[in-house]
């Protein structure tokens, strides 16, 4: 990382002296542009056999939604086969996934349409209100979880109660107004989508979230009110604050991108590579991909990234190529990692425990945030293969690699009916201690079960890397784009 310090002076005075500081101060100019700038993405023209694993990982991870919504309800579970609450956030995965699986012949453009619209009425009929019994939400948010069957609010183990979403509700909206901008067509249909979506958005009230200047708190509970902090620094919220700030009938004000992004951290990986570059950190990778399943930053900025001669999406390449470094390296000497074997992310784990493998203690963990960052390691081994999956529209060079290595590799073990299973930890090969999962002994440890809010970003990224369609979609959203210009972004598509 290069240092902004002072240069030294030379005696001032003679032209060899002037001369001197010249060269110096040009050469630290040089190397301080190419530390920022961004590095041109490796050419990669998918073979035939790469466009047919795609389609199989896509069409897999499609019926995830397609297949386990629930009949009545039509939410998605957080999880499968274990028995599940459904996940908000996934929901809005799956209202993205029947555009697509329309747009790929996995299903009827008809029958797409139907399942949207059935999954958009239930979410407007459910019960909204202050109340901890019956209800699904409260001032257009929605509780993070929610019964299968009855949506209503899903009590947690110890009988408190899991609190109303921001994220996850902003996820769930990013689902509905991407049907509402691919659901076009003038039949009625495709018309009562457009309307629900609307309604859907309309009513989520960002401001009364806003219980502290500029911020919009992580949730609600009904026992203890709002939580105690905010969405602040960069994260998988940057998507909230643009819609947020894109409502049109509560926005918050545009000090709220600032506050958002004003304890950002900028820095360099600290392992060594000799491609990588600064970016605005955040350990996990979904935290750089969630945003982006939506939203093409390519070409587009506003003053907080644009300060560091870049854009998001240069950021979240970054970022990805700093974990195919970080597996490179492999400081910890985890089992399999390497150029094909990378990605850590949220996702499920063995157990929480310490165990002693070849002759060394380890330290593993069920479900949680593993990533890496300048001063922000979290690793015990587990691979979770949506984090490579996902980052293909980023670093396709390194992601198409990973995910045939990945899914040859291991083979049904970890790729399987609804494509790649959510977490795999080839270090641990003994099942004593077990919270989740399986284990190989020859392979490792394997997650049973497919997560909706990693199978979702799959789907999407994979056909924004084939076709962008995504992306196209929601360019044409006028929402997202009044968000994003509230939020500052100009350039590019937003220009056109």
């Amino acid at each position: 990382m290069i240092s902004n310090g002072a240069l030294a002076s030379s005696p001032a005075g003679s032209a060899a002296s002037r001369r001197q500081r010249s060269v110096v101060f040009l050469l630290c100019f040089l190397l301080a542009w190419c530390a920022n700038a961004p590095v041109r993405q490796r050419a990669v023209v998918p073979t035939p056999s790469d466009a047919a694993l795609l389609d199989d990982v896509e069409k897999r991870s499609f019926h995830f939604f397609w297949d386990l919504a629930d009949p009545n309800t039509q939410l998605i579970p957080d999880r499968w086969p274990t028995p599940s609450f459904s996940s908000i956030a996934a929901v809005g995965f799956g209202l993205t996934a029947y555009g697509i699986g329309a747009e790929r012949g996995y299903v009827t453009r008809e029958a797409a349409a139907q399942r949207t619209l059935a999954t958009l009425r239930s979410l407007l009929a459910m019960k909204q209100g202050p109340g901890a019994q019956g209800v699904s939400g409260f001032h257009g948010f929605y509780y993070h979880f929610l019964d299968m069957k009855t949506g209503g609010l899903f009590l947690a183990d110890d009988g408190g109660h899991i609190e109303l979403s921001t994220i996850d509700t902003t996820l769930l909206v990013a689902g509905a107004l991407f049907a509402q901008s691919y659901f076009d067509r003038d039949n009625p249909a495709e018309e009562e989508i457009r309307s629900a979506a609307e309604t859907l958005y309309e009513r989520v009230e960002w401001t009364w979230e806003e219980v502290r200047p500029h911020a919009v708190s992580m949730g609600w509970t009904p026992e203890s009110g709002f939580h105690t902090y905010d969405w602040r620094g960069y994260n998988e919220a940057m998507i909230l604050v643009i819609l947020a700030l894109g409502s049109p009938t509560h926005p918050v004000e545009p000090s709220a991108w600032t506050t958002y992004h004003s304890t950002d951290v900028w820095g360099s990986p600290a392992w060594g590579s000799s491609i990588a570059q600064p970016f605005i950190q955040f350990a996990p990778l979904f935290g750089h991909q969630y945003t982006e399943v939506w939203i093409d930053f390519r070409g587009i900025s506003e003053p907080v990234i644009a300060a560091k001669g870049i854009d998001w999406f240069e950021n979240s390449r970054r970022a990805s190529v700093a974990q195919h470094s970080y597996a490179l390296a492999n400081p910890d000497g985890w089992r399999d990692y390497g150029d094909r074997i990378w990605g850590l992310s949220a996702c499920d784990g063995p157990m929480d425990a310490t165990v002693t493998i070849d002759g060394k203690a380890r330290t593993f963990h069920s479900y949680t945030a593993r990533g890496v960052a300048e001063n922000d390691i979290r690793d015990d081994g587990t691979i979770a293969p949506t984090a490579a999956a996902s980052s293909i529209v980023f670093t396709p060079e390194l992601s198409i690699p990973a995910i045939r290595e990945m899914s040859a590799r291991y083979g049904s073990n970890l790729y399987a009916q609804y494509g790649f299973l959510d977490a795999f930890n080839p270090t641990l090969r003994t099942s004593e201690k077990l919270k989740h999962g399986r284990v190989d002994p020859t392979q490792g440890w394997f997650d049973i079960d497919y997560l909706g809010i990693d199978e979702g970003p799959i789907v999407a990224m994979v056909e924004n890397y084939r076709s962008e369609l995504v992306w196209k979609t929601m360019r044409k959203n006028a929402h997202v784009i009044r968000g994003l210009q509230r939020a500052g972004f100009t350039g590019g598509w937003l220009g056109k």
